[in-house]
């Protein structure tokens, strides 16, 4: 679709919040349904854990987040993640992908999943265009991914997930592991070793105190620079510079060759100053950071098709009016906020 004259003249002002963060990044939730009722994010005693979701008539249709997706391209976007909830239950998802992958200007799409459904996905999204997919995998212990997935998942579907991913030519996967102190810490060697000389790159994500269900507590949070000192006694690992200021993972390498390990520290190093990513529901709430209270709704401008100017001047105005830095502010008064759910918005 050609861009109006008018959207063009918009969308040529600079894209950058009162902070200096230009808009780079975009996470798109595709559905907000998980078939995983992890601890940490969905909780199986929170309301969604116990069923109640976004009926999918209030999502946005296919057509609608391409327009969406469109919009902040215009705007400086040039990475797209698509999450959930878990994206794979979106139905007709290659399709959506595939003309994703036709707009303009749009260099990277990635997708986060648990992996379970990728043995039936994972070919017809790689011919769709998808470029890049991270599986979450907390831990190879059953009876630990039990007790974080709310009992819903089972390692051997999530193991044949990434299988399937690898088949499909997916060859540098990233393996997302959240860590709490005290559920699956002692397993984190055992899942290091298991990847170490693949090429896949396991990030060790801190425990985060996103939403207000998953029972967050510093205490329960191991950092990554302790990860870093216990990996070095047993693998040395060395630091490796970062391809560009807004990685949120610190990349380290095996100092024997035998691949790279990822380390997201929001939690004790906090990485604001570079964040350069906006998030959306999948019913089109527009937030501007991961620990986000208030959300802008695009839905009606989105649904106004005849005038889309109006919806890059939206998302522009509210991007360059931003100065949120949640992390590097973390404290008693912004914990007690009432935070949107990490299901939501996705990770």
């Amino acid at each position: 679709m050609d861009i109006p004259v008018a959207l063009k003249q918009t969308v040529a002002l600079p894209s950058v919040d009162r902070l200096g963060r230009p808009l780079r990044e975009l996470r798109m939730s595709v559905i907000d349904r998980c078939n995983f009722r992890c601890s940490y994010c969905m909780p199986a005693d929170s309301l969604q854990g116990r069923g109640e979701f976004l009926a999918l008539e209030r999502l946005l249709t296919d057509h609608e987040i391409v327009d969406l997706v469109r919009a902040f391209t215009d705007l400086g976007v040039r990475k797209l993640r698509l999450t959930g909830g878990e994206p794979l239950l979106r139905p007709g998802l290659p399709a959506l992908v595939e003309q994703l992958a036709a707009i303009r200007g749009l260099d990277d799409i990635a997708l986060t999943t648990n992996g379970v459904m990728l043995p039936r996905l994972a070919g017809d999204l790689a011919k769709a265009g998808l470029r890049r997919i991270t599986v979450s995998l907390d831990t190879l212990d059953q009876a630990v991914l039990d007790t974080m997935s709310g009992g819903k998942a089972r390692l051997e579907k999530i193991l044949e997930g990434i299988a399937a991913a690898e088949a499909a030519g997916f060859e540098r996967l990233k393996i997302n592991t959240v860590v709490q102190k005290g559920v699956n810490d002692h397993t984190i060697m055992d899942l290091l070793a298991h990847f170490r000389g693949t090429p896949h790159q396991v990030r060790l994500i801190e425990f985060m105190d996103v939403g207000n269900t998953n029972h967050w507590r510093l205490d329960d949070v191991i950092s990554n620079a302790e990860w870093v000192r216990r990996i070095d006694r047993r693998w040395p690992i060395s630091p490796v510079d970062a391809h560009n200021p807004a990685e949120t993972a610190r990349r380290y390498v095996y100092r024997d060759g035998r691949g790279e390990i990822g380390f997201i520290s929001s939690s004790s190093q906090p990485f604001c100053g570079g964040c350069t990513r906006a998030r959306v529901t999948a019913d089109g709430i527009l937030y501007t950071l991961l620990f986000g209270n208030h959300g802008t709704n695009l839905m009606p401008l989105v649904r106004r098709a005849e005038n889309p100017v109006d919806l890059g001047r939206r998302i522009h105005a509210i991007w360059t009016a931003r100065k949120d830095r949640y992390s590097e502010e973390r404290g008693h008064a912004a914990r007690r906020r009432r935070k949107v759910e990490m299901y939501r918005m996705g990770g």
